[in-house]
């Protein structure tokens, strides 16, 4: 008996499986206290999210003597357009005074400054953000508004700068775990109840997936307080939709497996160690994949990505874990009745081998090329959109799905005064030489005045203001500019920083990232199908289908995200993201399905096998598309542009992969190619039938028992 069947039939043993609920009702007991202080972990400071080698996060960390703690400017803009009067400049001067009262304002309050038209009046308060990173502002924020607002007398106030849009994006994430938990939940809920039609099975999944989160959370928890673990809220988030998602798939896919057996096989627990047995290579290796693929994440440069990649893994492996013991236990406790009204019975026939995707097969099996070749192409000319795609570090104005106050002040704040009002240029540079740093700085073009140099020991700190918008394409040359300038300044060692310099330096981290991850996924993608399927065709194969669904998913969206909703751009780490959860999760799908037809080509031939396993899958692969395009949907539900993207061209990535390629385009490719894909194994030079012949073939084959 192999190692794979034993552990299967351990765990749907008639003793065992009890072994095996009560395994996870203790673990599930000790996760929960650990999972509910997850969010207590999160780390949400600056330097958690930025490229650790660059330039400007350099600069934070030197900079801290100078502006103890992460802190972040805010920018209050006072208006008038009447113009503003004395009472209007008793009154600001006033909260200038105010503010320094305000709990984690540190330093003293700059203004009021007069705007040269006389409209306006600006103050700039520096906040301490503190550990909790920006889930701290909006409270910061509300109480410096308070004051601004306090017998303003009609004048119009606003709150903005890297304080108040930070305070925005907060407020976009508050609340998000349990609006992610809920969505997911009611999402998969709801796929389930079509999948099964039954109004109990769906249960065992769903406690199976909540208990995977809370023990991966729990998991994560431990590492971060120990072991020196990274997590942010983009991670916990993601973590969310994942565990549910690609659980919830590998659940689907064990469902399935047992009710096909549950017909062969008169005894419950006989039947779920064959599902087991034979779904569990593909449920291995999928895992694998995805774990792995999450786990390539490691070598980025930007901070946040690479601390996404363990975390994620964790919740992959944990979930997987959860559906290959818990939830198999689980359907044997309950026995057949938990299928209800639709028992599968013992000897009954199976439904798959005379429905929807048999007839799907058999119409690919006409022509086959044909079938292949037109669906590529249709893909291929889909992926033409990634030829206009505008890629970059979104603006702050670009960067919501609506528009906040804070980007309502930043176009007031440019109405009256220079557009990096409030976002300054940061230069730290040696005290020896801060007089020519300061000269160089001041003198490149694009920058509109720098202060004097504020000296700590060896260590010289200057700001400068920029003459266009913080967050401008025009912005950014200008840092370029600057670097130029001071480092060419001899034994000055100056580094330059600050909001803009860091959106650069992101930027750049990113398009790197992308260059370097992306080809990495793929060889670890490559390597476990060639493990797999113990051929080097099939995996080539698989491969490109999914790079060609992932490129067609990307054209496709970025046209409806131009024309439809109107965005700016993406963001130059989106390809990446949508890249690793699109290839590495769908190749998922492509799994399921060939490690079936692999299964079956052993008995039936590989053109036959292709026909059985489409049919044998077709249904529960579309299911698990359906759930993961769901879940991860749900990110739509955050009002940040960057996160809409990634959930709407996920979800499209999925069902593109589950209806089309996997179900069209791989299935005609198996067809045509034949036996040859399982070269060099030995199951290449099984004889297999002709074409002609499966095209004439109308009864239904068989599934190997």
């Amino acid at each position: 008996m192999s190692p794979t069947r034993r552990i299967a039939t351990f765990v749907g043993g008639k003793r065992t499986k009890w072994l095996i609920v009560v395994f996870w009702v203790i673990i599930f007991a000790l996760a929960s206290p650990l999972a509910s202080k997850f969010n207590d972990i999160q780390e949400n400071e600056a330097v958690n999210w930025l490229p650790g080698s660059a330039e400007s996060t350099k600069v934070v960390k030197e900079s801290e003597e100078f502006q103890p703690g992460d802190t972040i400017p805010t920018v209050i803009v006072y208006e008038r357009p009447s113009g503003i009067t004395a009472a209007d400049l008793a009154k600001v001067t006033a909260d200038v005074d105010r503010y320094r009262a305000v709990d984690r304002v540190v330093g003293n309050p700059q203004g009021p400054t007069r705007a040269q038209d006389g409209k306006a009046l600006e103050a700039v308060v520096t906040i301490d953000i503190g550990k909790n990173g920006w889930q701290d502002v909006p409270g910061i924020v509300d109480d410096m508004k308070a004051i601004a607002t306090s017998d303003a007398n009609g004048m119009n106030v606003y709150i903005t700068g890297p304080g108040g849009v930070t305070s925005d994006f907060a407020k976009a994430f508050e609340g998000i775990d349990s609006t992610l938990l809920f969505a997911a939940l009611g999402v998969v809920i709801l796929i389930l109840l079509l999948t099964y039609r039954s109004p109990i099975l769906w249960l065992l999944p769903v406690l199976s997936a909540v208990v995977a989160l809370f023990s991966a959370q729990a998991v994560i928890y431990l590492l971060a307080k120990h072991a020196g673990l990274t997590v942010n809220a983009q991670s916990a988030g993601i973590l969310t939709v994942l565990v549910f998602g690609a659980g919830t798939d590998y659940a689907l896919l064990v469902v399935a497996r047992y009710r096909e057996e549950l017909r062969r096989h008169r005894d419950r627990h006989e039947a779920m160690a064959f599902a087991l047995h034979r779904a569990s290579s593909a449920i291995l290796a999928s895992g694998a994949t995805v774990a792995l693929g999450m786990l390539c994440l490691l070598v980025a440069e930007m901070n946040s990505t690479r601390d996404l990649g363990p975390v994620l893994a964790i919740g992959i492996v944990v979930a997987m874990a959860a559906m290959l013991t818990l939830l198999p236990a689980l359907l044997v406790v309950f026995g057949r009745w938990i299928f209800w009204p639709k028992k599968p019975q013992f000897g009954s026939a199976e439904p798959t081998e005379t429905g929807l995707w048999a007839r799907t097969g058999r119409a690919i099996a006409r022509r086959p090329r044909i079938v292949w070749s037109v669906t590529a192409g249709v893909l291929a000319i889909a992926a033409l959109g990634l030829l206009t795609i505008n890629a970059g570090v979104l603006s702050n104005k670009d960067s919501f799905t609506n528009k906040p106050d804070s980007i309502v002040g930043e176009e007031v704040l440019a109405r009256h005064f220079p557009a990096g009002s409030g976002q300054p240029v940061a230069v730290i540079a040696s005290a020896s030489q801060a007089a020519a740093v300061q000269q160089a700085f001041e003198s490149t073009p694009g920058i509109d005045s720098v202060s004097e140099p504020r000296v700590i020991g060896n260590v010289a700190y200057m700001e400068g203001t920029l003459q266009a918008a913080a967050d401008s394409p025009q912005a950014r040359a200008t840092i370029d500019r600057v670097r130029e300038s001071v480092h060419a300044v001899p034994d000055g060692n100056a580094l330059v920083g600050g909001d803009t310099a860091v959106a650069l330096d992101v930027d750049r981290a990113a398009a790197h990232d992308n260059r370097v991850i992306m080809p990495l996924i793929l060889l670890v993608v490559l390597v476990i199908l060639a493990i797999l399927l113990r051929a080097l065709v099939a995996p080539v194969i698989l491969v490109a289908t999914v790079v060609l669904s992932f490129a067609a998913a990307l054209g496709l969206s970025w046209l409806i995200f131009d024309n439809v909703f109107h965005f700016a751009g993406v963001d130059t780490s989106f390809p990446l993201f949508v890249f690793v959860f699109l290839v590495a999760l769908g190749i998922d799908y492509n799994i399921f399905l060939m490690t079936r037809v692999h299964e079956e080509a052993k008995q039936h031939g590989t053109r036959r096998g292709a026909l059985i396993g489409l049919a044998a899958t077709g249904g529960v692969i579309t299911s698990a598309g359906l759930v993961l395009a769901g879940t991860f949907a749900v990110l739509a539900t955050i009002p940040m542009v960057a996160f809409a993207e990634i959930g709407f061209t996920v979800a499209l990535g999925v069902l593109l992969d589950t209806l089309i390629v996997r179900s069209v385009l791989v299935t005609a490719l198996n067809l045509d190619v034949g036996s040859k894909m399982w070269w060099p194994s030995t199951l290449a030079k099984k004889p297999d039938v002709s074409l002609e012949e499966i095209a004439t073939e109308r009864e239904p084959i068989h599934t190997a028992g």
